[in-house]
């Protein structure tokens, strides 16, 4: 069973029939893409259905053709905005790093690297530590770890060299 026409609905009707596909060429015209041209032409119809106000409208025009490109102009703005947003969207999702899972060989490595920097600064006091470790892990700057662990860039300078000094020596010595 079919939803009862009102009088504004019918006057769509006819608004439709008379010129859907004037409309549909028209946009043809501006986008070369029958496809997209007739995708937009009922999209155009439908937001004149969903209006209250453009319902009250088509009763009222005069002249129905420029009232049609108006609004089927706005309609192919939001499309292109929609679409422009589309691939701003995808292009942050393709430069986002793609996860890889790492393999348990990998994984005795990285923690075996990792007990050994600790052995080598086991000597070094705690900032002195955080600070070889924010740099060369974290990849902070001197003045971002000054910042972050509250002392001074000379400080900073200071640790460094004590800890890259501490593991070149422990290094050099374990060497045959």
């Amino acid at each position: 069973m079919s939803a009862p026409t009102s009088p504004a609905n019918a006057e769509v009707g006819q608004l439709y029939q008379h010129h859907h596909l004037w409309l549909q060429h028209w946009l043809r015209r501006r986008l070369s893409c029958p496809q997209r041209a007739a995708d937009l032409m009922q999209d155009t119809f439908v937001r004149i259905l969903a209006s209250s106000e453009s319902l009250e409208l088509v009763r009222l025009l005069r002249e129905p053709r420029s009232y049609l490109a108006t609004v089927a102009r706005r309609v192919m703005i939001d499309h292109f905005r929609r679409q422009k947003l589309e691939q701003a969207y995808l292009q942050a999702l393709a430069a986002q790093p793609v996860y890889e899972e790492i393999s348990l060989e990998e994984r005795l490595l990285i923690l075996e690297t990792l007990r050994e920097v600790d052995r080598l600064l086991a000597g070094c006091g705690a900032k002195a530590r955080q600070a070889f470790l924010m740099a060369n892990w974290l990849g902070m700057t001197y003045g971002e770890i000054a910042t972050a662990l509250g002392v001074s860039l000379s400080s900073v300078k200071k640790y460094m060299y004590k800890t890259t000094e501490r593991c070149l020596l422990l290094a050099f010595d374990e060497q045959p």
